[in-house]
């Protein structure tokens, strides 16, 4: 994973912790907040995976469901767990497994995939602007077309691994990771993966979509980690990146958009439930996390999504930290940060011409946001990055900064939220047609929720408290004795 130099981000981090004004002016003092501050890695979840019967993984495993894995394959072989993969079981990984590495120790490309694929031939049946797909642009066309489709497919079937009900997934020493794995979880209840640190997937084989967006947008197909119908789940001090393959690094594609190549680094979907993800590292990445996978997906993620996000750090994490439909999403502690000048991934909001932001609230979504901490730097830096809205209505933060000072969430979720709705009313009329519903909603910060209603946590208010604990505690080799 790269380490990047942050000097004006490291100003400004030094006058948060030790200036005596800005955020320390408007926080407690430090003898309320050291009552709160975490002192020790907790062995059980806070937050919303402790619902429902609660989340413990492994817990109560027999001896021989007790497994340490090198390699991808005895990771297979331990999720099935001897044949009753439902069966509680406790799977340490050592080391670094490749998804792409054969049984045999042998690291697959591309053409082994689909041998024969050309990305550029590829982009060629799509035209120099990239509008139209034709089988008969080039002689070549039809065979990139079916090459992409069987190359993708049998990518899948390599780097997919699936994680069954009761099971804990702990990484063991320093340098525990998945690379290149696209683990899923399907349908399966009560797990526990922590101590782990993911380097997001590269698709051999992305899609170009003209219709995606104003000028066409690029797709790929494999997260880092995908819940699907997932409950009672535990992610903590993990952490997700693209690693040594970022997107500044890939191809140039139509319009002048680099070829993406990763999908998210950790999606939930398809009615998840009961999730908590807490003192992990989401970095470098484009397309980060994200929350429901569509507006129309309400009959499946409505009366679901209940997630909790706490001390988690998110750097230049161009979008998606996370983006919520339909859930019932509590954030509180994190510690976002980001730079409109990063080389790779900038953090440019709407306010600078861009699409980056950090809070996305989507159509259903109840967020609530409580002491987050945002930090920026770079020409134009500004609150803007903070949330945006997409067709989301009820939204409420409390306890927000932004470069040290106190920052109205509320206010800024609102302003985008009415601009939105008050635009989409507008095409409705302009074409005779009746406006979309949620457009007619008024904004609110009542969200119908309330977290300490729900269970039971102590936020810190001060923000560099929780620029501390974050930096110190969140990521992979912080757990000092082994779990379950």
């Amino acid at each position: 994973m790269r380490r990047r130099a942050y000097p004006a981000a490291a100003a400004l981090l030094c006058a948060l912790l030790g200036a005596p004004g800005g955020a320390a002016a408007a926080a407690p003092s430090a003898a309320a907040t050291s009552a709160v501050a975490p002192s020790a890695v907790p062995d059980r979840p806070t937050g919303w995976a402790t619902a429902g019967p609660g989340t413990t993984g492994g817990a109560g495993a027999a001896p021989d469901s007790v497994h340490v894995v090198r390699t991808r394959a005895e990771l297979k072989a331990a999720l099935a767990n001897h044949g009753d993969p439902a069966a509680p079981k406790v799977i340490r990984v050592r080391g670094h497994l490749n998804g792409n590495e054969t049984d045999d120790g042998r690291l697959l490309g591309a053409q082994d995939y689909a041998p024969g694929w050309d990305l550029r031939r590829y982009m060629d049946c799509f035209g120099p602007d990239g509008t139209s797909w034709s089988d008969d642009r080039y002689e070549w066309c039809k065979r990139m077309r079916t090459l992409r489709v069987t190359g993708s497919n049998a990518q899948k079937q390599q780097i997919q691994l699936t994680v069954p009900s009761n099971t804990t997934l702990l990484g063991t020493g320093r340098d525990a990771a998945l690379l290149g794995v696209y683990l899923t979880v399907n349908t399966g209840r009560n797990i526990v993966i922590r101590n782990l640190r993911f380097e997001a997937p590269t698709d051999h084989f992305p899609s170009w979509d003209p219709g995606d967006g104003a000028t066409g947008a690029w797709n790929a197909r494999f997260d880092a980690l995908s819940i699907v119908t997932g409950a009672n789940i535990w992610i903590d001090h993990c952490a997700f990146s693209d690693g040594r393959y970022p997107t500044s690094r890939a191809t140039v594609g139509f319009h002048g958009k680099r070829v993406e190549h990763h999908d998210g680094l950790l999606d939930m979907e398809d009615g998840t439930d009961f999730v908590t993800v807490s003192y992990s590292r989401f970095s470098d990445h484009e397309k980060t996390l994200l929350i429901g996978s569509g507006d129309g997906k309400g009959d499946r993620d409505r009366g679901h999504l209940r997630i909790t996000f706490h001390h988690n750090l998110f750097s230049d994490t161009a979008q998606r930290s996370p983006r919520v439909r339909f859930g019932q999403v509590h954030t509180y502690n994190n510690y976002f940060r980001g730079s409109t000048d990063d080389p790779d991934y900038p953090m440019r909001g709407q306010a600078l011409g861009g699409s980056s932001y950090f809070l996305g609230a989507g159509l259903e979504s109840k967020i609530v946001s409580e002491y987050d901490v945002f930090t920026q730097t770079g020409p134009g830096a500004s609150p803007d990055i903070t949330v945006t809205t997409f067709h989301g209505h009820q939204f409420s933060a409390t306890g927000a900064s932004y470069n040290g000072r106190r920052v109205d969430l509320n206010r800024i979720a609102r302003a985008k939220f009415e601009t939105e709705a008050a635009k989409a009313r507008a095409e409705a009329e302009s074409t005779g047609t009746p406006p979309p519903e949620w457009a007619l909603r008024t904004f609110t910060t009542d969200t119908g929720w309330t977290p300490a209603a729900t269970y039971p946590y102590r936020p810190q208010h001060s923000p560099r408290a929780v620029i501390r604990t974050v930096l110190r505690e969140a990521g992979p080799s912080l757990i000092r004795t082994a779990w379950r």
